[in-house]
């Protein structure tokens, strides 16, 4: 499929690809955008320019950067979500029952978005900030999404992204993962033990509508050498489960 045929406002693409590409590289002046983008830097120069005029870039002598002003659109689109509202008070709670850090994740577009996250007292530091996308397959929050959806929904996914490898351990495979999803699917819960983070295990359960659809999941991630087995596959289990349902209800009835 050709890039006309996917963006007809190809303009827009371009905007969109020039502020997608200063995320991944954290910053970038014009030669160094316009060679990333194969672009010429007339055509770079341009869009930085009308985006800094627009107050959505930021020019720090000559380096492009990501201005705050798409915080105040995120944070808005994110206030009015009825389950970041809801979900948000339960994700603190459980943050602080079990020490660790608790996360909230919505699907759109075949990624997972982190919606909420709560560090307990004893939560490590972690690469995840609000807003992150990553693959479903990647996180036990995305496959907990995952495993709630037809399988026509899941091979759209797979088909769309892949099935990247981001630690030695993340499932590449489709027959693999469909298996676990129908496992995950019979016990209500999902994990990722290192199958994002090395040294990382994480706990997640799907939340759902009254519809039985998935519209979020929320997870309970640690060490390995806390998250021995005994508390990887009954303690956090029960309470994310536990989280899960309250949620749930509350979406319903709130």
């Amino acid at each position: 499929m050709s890039s006309q045929s996917r963006y007809p406002v190809q303009a827009a693409a371009t905007t969109f690809q020039v502020i997608e590409t200063l995320h991944h590289l954290d910053g970038a002046g014009v030669s160094e955008l316009s060679e990333e983008l194969e672009m010429p830097k007339s055509t770079v120069h341009d869009h930085l320019q009308t985006l800094t005029e627009a107050e959505y870039l930021v020019n720090e002598n000559g380096t492009y950067h990501v201005g705050a002003r798409f915080l105040e659109l995120g944070g808005f689109a994110r206030s009015q979500m009825k389950l970041y509202q809801v979900a948000s008070p339960e994700i603190k709670k459980l943050a602080n029952e079990t020490g660790e850090h608790a996360n909230l994740m919505i699907e759109e577009h075949g990624k997972g978005i982190f919606l909420n996250k709560a560090k307990g007292p004893d939560a490590v530091n972690l690469d995840t900030h609000i807003g992150k996308r990553v693959h479903l397959h990647t996180t036990a929050l995305g496959k907990a999404i995952l495993s709630r959806e037809s399988e026509e929904v899941v091979d759209e996914i797979i088909d769309r992204h892949g099935l990247p490898g981001v630690t030695e351990k993340t499932i590449t495979d489709r027959d693999e993962l469909k298996s676990q999803l129908d496992e995950i699917r019979d016990r209500g819960y999902a994990i990722d033990d290192e199958e994002r983070v090395i040294g990382m295990r994480c706990v997640a359960a799907p939340i759902c509508n009254e519809n039985d659809r998935p519209i979020g999941a929320i997870s309970v991630s640690g060490p390995t050498n806390r998250f021995d087995d005994d508390i990887f596959k009954a303690e956090i289990p029960k309470s994310v489960l536990s989280t899960a349902n309250v949620i749930e209800v509350n979406m319903t009835y709130s």
